[in-house]
């Protein structure tokens, strides 16, 4: 049999031992079962209580794992709260996580998704700490399933998770606007047009305006057009990006997530008076 594998994505850090701590529950657990785990860190630098980076971040990494993986995630800013604690087993493995919506990128169609709560005390440490449900609640649930547990034995089923809802693009006749919904360490900017709107609606050329600067192509890739201030290219996750090679392009732009974005079949630019 193959070796189980844990993601772990949390807005914990290094400096605390919070990670550490969860990873000696799941391996305690693990052990006693004589089951041998590989655990993956997925993204421990989350922006604290940033939902919607974790949710992005885990529904783009989630799919290049085997399907039996298990992934927690621990980015709880309701923690100790009426919110519920929930698995998913899901298209693509399992998702161990606080029903905020940080989950349901991830979880692919509801159709095909189960979902319940975690609510078994013998399936947890106790008594659980109402601040710190990664030790406590989720790293258990995880190493559970981790050892061959039925998710059915955590907990009943939870009928309405919490759904993320990002911000749609508006379509127009002749521009799509669209804006920034996730910046990453290097300063690229991701926006919410993705590969299928863009192939959609712009099969020739597209210009792209954001910050009030204009770029009036899409790259294949960041070097493409090296003297270029700003590119813009379809990154890995399949949105739209613009980036600054050799730089970053929030900084330069002084933009983040909300931006606003505009795709237009490019033009003539204006005479400047």
């Amino acid at each position: 049999m193959p070796r189980p594998i844990i993601t772990l994505t949390t807005d914990f850090g290094d400096a605390d031992g919070f990670v550490g701590t969860m990873k000696g529950v799941i391996l305690t657990i693990a052990r006693r079962a004589s089951v041998d785990v590989d655990l993956v860190d997925l993204a421990h630098a989350i922006a604290p209580g940033d939902v919607r980076q974790a949710a992005l971040v885990l529904a783009a990494a989630v799919p290049y794992f085997p399907p039996a993986a298990i992934h927690l995630v621990v980015v709880d800013p309701g923690v100790g709260t009426s919110r519920a604690a929930i698995a998913i087993a899901a298209e693509h493995g399992f998702l161990v996580g606080p029903d905020n919506g940080v989950l349901s990128l991830a979880a692919g169609p509801a159709g095909k998704r189960r979902v319940h709560r975690l609510e078994s005390a013998q399936h947890r440490l106790d008594p659980p700490s109402d601040t710190f449900h990664g030790r406590d609640v989720f790293a258990p649930a995880a190493a559970h399933l981790a050892c061959g547990m039925a998710i059915e034995a955590l907990g009943p089923r939870h009928p309405a998770p919490i759904e993320l809802a990002l911000p749609r693009p508006a379509v127009g006749a002749d521009r799509v606007t669209g804006e920034v919904i996730y910046v990453d360490r290097f300063g690229n900017l991701t926006t919410n047009v993705d590969r299928a709107l863009l192939a959609r609606f712009f099969a020739g050329a597209v210009s792209v305006t954001i910050a009030g600067t204009r770029i009036d192509s899409v790259s294949r890739a960041y070097g493409v057009t090296p003297a270029a201030p700003l590119v813009a290219v379809v990154n890995s996750w399949g949105w739209l990006e613009v980036a600054c090679p050799g730089g970053s392009a929030a900084a330069r732009l002084g933009a983040g997530r909300g931006t606003e974005v505009i795709l237009e079949r490019p033009g003539p630019r204006p005479i400047p008076h």
